[in-house]
């Protein structure tokens, strides 16, 4: 297992949930949830350069939604763009896409079993799907012992 932490994103529209991993990549907690839009993506670079302040920084694994078949989708090409952005923004760390089939749907279903209603659930079930792709690309990586998902390709990552 690669040392180092990883920040974990999932990218709606209205919406980007920010988890982080712990240095060992053993576990994957929440950090907060990033308005969509102008700005967006100073946002995260600023919370990357707050990690690497007390760690080592690792990589940044955004959550790429593909159909239950595991086909692509318009959803698939607008996270592909925003992941292509990011890498440009924040070069030479590695981003990375990784499958997130069904996660908002789990963590939806995870705050209710918690007894979390409406704004509240809201809020926060970003942030909670971002944990869950972090927390599955780290368990992928500690069984297969090889990085999670499909590198993005930018200048400073070729």
């Amino acid at each position: 297992m690669r040392h180092g932490v990883r920040l974990g994103l999932d990218p709606g529209d209205a919406r980007i949930g920010v988890a982080r991993s712990d240095p060992t990549g053993f576990l994957a907690t929440p950090v907060e949830t990033v308005k969509r839009g102008r700005g967006d993506l100073q946002r995260i670079k600023q919370i990357l350069r707050e990690i690497e302040e007390e760690s080592t920084l690792l990589e940044v694994v955004v959550g790429l939604p593909r159909s239950l078949k595991g086909g692509e989708n318009p959803a698939t090409a607008k996270v592909r763009e925003f992941a292509a952005q990011l890498g440009r923004r924040v070069a030479p760390v590695p981003v990375r896409l990784v499958d997130e089939r069904l996660t908002t749907v789990s963590a939806e279903s995870m705050l209710r079993e918690q007894g979390r209603k409406g704004q509240d659930r809201r809020s926060v079930v970003d942030q909670a799907a971002a944990v869950l792709i972090l927390q599955h690309a780290l368990d992928t990586e500690r069984g297969s012992g090889t990085p999670p998902g499909e590198l993005v390709q930018t200048e400073g990552n070729p």
